[in-house]
């Protein structure tokens, strides 16, 4: 379906966008549509109600909506950008490396700067100052339109929260239930919502850890949680100063920070530790030939995640304002706040934000459920709280006592699953904000 590329000129240049449609399973109990996001900014969506559906979607939320997905804008199907990113060109995620030094944030800022220009450069279309947030949400009130709904309900996950959170602010008289699943805290993510990377891993670390001490016996990290980590910690330090077998200490702390994400990574990472223990190369550095240029597979999402993110708000240009962050956060947040506070090539990003961010609007229907796991590495439960305060009485915040990144379907919580599905079936939201023990 087309939609403007540019909504201040709504009748000049248009994209297309690909949305895929799972119909009711149940026609005659239709309530309307689901449009569904699985966050990035980044991920393809129009798969995503098949995943849902085989992970356990219950019956009657299959019954009640036709499953919306799609491509957002920039992404995949629909008009999809690119940075060129190739394999092996020092590119390797949206997270910055973790920074030892300040001489660590100088060259990465080098790397951002870099980066950037090549975004610029490889803007042919004219589409990259267009993928924003607010945009997005914008498209999905035209899609509600083009399905013929008066009103769309929504789920979102990760960063499809924040355009979930951006859709009911921007239009609130045209959204029926809204579930937000593991939240950044807003409707976009800035420095603070990067930041808190750091303060989720630290929360959610732990699981793992415990998990990794009750297997010392096979895997030999600690005895103890504490141990565990002191493991994290050294072997960490060791790899910045020593890589082996073509791993750094950047890298290895970004893998594990990924790997918190499930506990169905705990086993292969646990086995990656051993293995980095048990190599006798560990105290030299491998020689690895540079692989030759190649479209990197994540070039796509990697250039979309970074024209959200840097279109969305302005972010700071001065490398001191990083070097002072990543020295607070290195010490307040040892396993991963020199990662997190580093410096982004939105710092210098060829394009100054169209507009101001969504602002969270506290002014409309009761119709926002915010689902929360307690302990999650990228998005941690201060997000959820922080989007709960500024909805105000139009949410309700759902925590969890869990661990990982994703609660309704993704998670295993039966608590939270009842709930949520009461919510998107029978629209009963919760009178007050409630907690679901572990299970």
């Amino acid at each position: 379906m087309p939609v403007p590329l540019d909504y201040r000129d709504s009748d000049g240049a248009q994209i297309d966008l690909m949305i895929s449609r799972l119909p009711s399973s149940e026609p005659q109990q239709r309530r309307g549509v689901l449009l569904l996001n699985p966050g990035g900014p980044g991920g393809s969506g129009l798969g995503f109600s098949t995943m849902l559906a085989a992970r356990g979607l219950p019956r009657g939320v299959l019954d009640r909506y036709d499953l919306i997905g799609m491509d957002t804008r920039g992404i995949g199907h629909s008009a999809p950008i690119s940075c060129g990113f190739t394999e092996g060109d020092g590119y390797e995620g949206n997270i910055p490396p973790y920074a030892v030094d300040d001489a660590a944030v100088a060259t990465q800022a080098e790397a951002a700067g870099q980066v950037a220009q090549r975004c610029a450069a490889h803007d042919n279309t004219g589409r990259l100052p267009h993928v924003t947030t607010a945009n997005m949400a914008r498209d999905l009130d035209r899609i509600r339109a083009a399905v013929g709904e008066e009103k769309a309900s929504y789920l979102g996950y990760s960063y499809g929260a924040s355009l979930g959170a951006a859709y009911a602010s921007m239009f609130p008289e045209t959204t029926d239930r809204i579930v937000l699943d593991s939240n950044y805290g807003d409707t976009h993510l800035d420095r603070d919502g990067l930041r808190r990377y750091a303060l989720g891993m630290e929360q959610t670390f732990p699981d793992f850890a415990a998990w990794a001490a009750a297997r010392h016996d096979h895997y030999g990290l600690g005895r103890t949680p504490q141990e565990v980590r002191r493991t994290y910690l050294d072997l960490a330090r060791r790899l910045d100063h020593t890589p082996a077998d073509g791993m750094n200490g950047g890298r290895f702390r970004l893998n594990t920070f990924v790997s918190l994400y499930n506990e169905a990574s705990y086993e292969p990472t646990a086995q990656a530790w051993k293995s980095l223990l048990d190599s006798e190369n560990a105290g030299s550095a491998t020689d690895t030939p540079a692989p030759a240029p190649a479209p990197s597979p994540h070039d796509n999402m990697w250039s979309v995640f970074l024209a959200v993110t840097c279109n969305d708000v302005q972010w700071p240009e001065d490398i001191g304002t990083y070097q002072r962050a990543v020295t607070e956060d290195r010490a307040k947040y040892p396993l991963f706040g020199a990662a997190a506070a580093n410096i982004t090539p939105c710092s210098y990003w060829p394009h100054e934000p169209a507009e101001p961010p969504v602002a969270v609007n506290p002014d409309g229907p009761a119709n926002v459920l915010i689902v929360q796991n307690q302990r999650d590495p990228v998005t941690p439960m201060r997000g959820g709280e922080l989007l709960n305060d500024k909805f105000g009485d139009r949410s309700r915040l759902l925590g969890i006592d869990g661990s990982g990144h994703g609660g309704y379907i993704l998670g295993n919580n039966a608590c939270a699953r009842e709930i949520t599905t009461s919510y998107l079936v029978d629209g009963i939201l919760p009178e007050h904000d409630t907690t679901c023990e572990a299970q």
